[in-house]
């Protein structure tokens, strides 16, 4: 999901991104798509979610990098990219995904 959201005011971004998380079971703010990821930590949080899951809602976040990280540290209290929620609940970025699937525990977090 791409957003055109040139312009907008911050207030409108955060409704998005709000609306976005509670909206959706899984989703993914990333760099990129899941076909382009643009870095390297969108690509790998991407790919291990899809290994338990294909019904992710992805956000590319870089129409307007600054705005969606603000948008997103009032959730998450992280301003790095991607950030991945299931359910409405933060559950981390590329490094905390890929750990949780290290460990086995990243099915049973997304599981329907």
């Amino acid at each position: 999901m791409s957003f055109d959201i040139g312009g907008l005011p911050q207030s409108e971004i955060d409704e998005l991104v709000d609306e976005t998380i509670a909206e959706n079971e899984v989703v993914l703010f990333m760099k990129g798509t899941p076909l382009a990821p643009e870095c390297g930590y969108s690509k790998k949080a991407i790919t291990h979610l899809r290994r338990h899951r294909e019904d992710i809602e992805c956000v590319d976040v870089l129409t307007s990098p600054d705005e969606f990280r603000t948008a997103l540290e009032r959730h998450s209290g992280w301003t790095t990219i991607p950030q991945a929620y299931v359910d409405g609940e933060f559950i981390g970025g590329s490094d905390v995904i890929e750990a949780l699937d290290e460990r086995g525990e990243l099915a049973a977090e997304l599981a329907p």
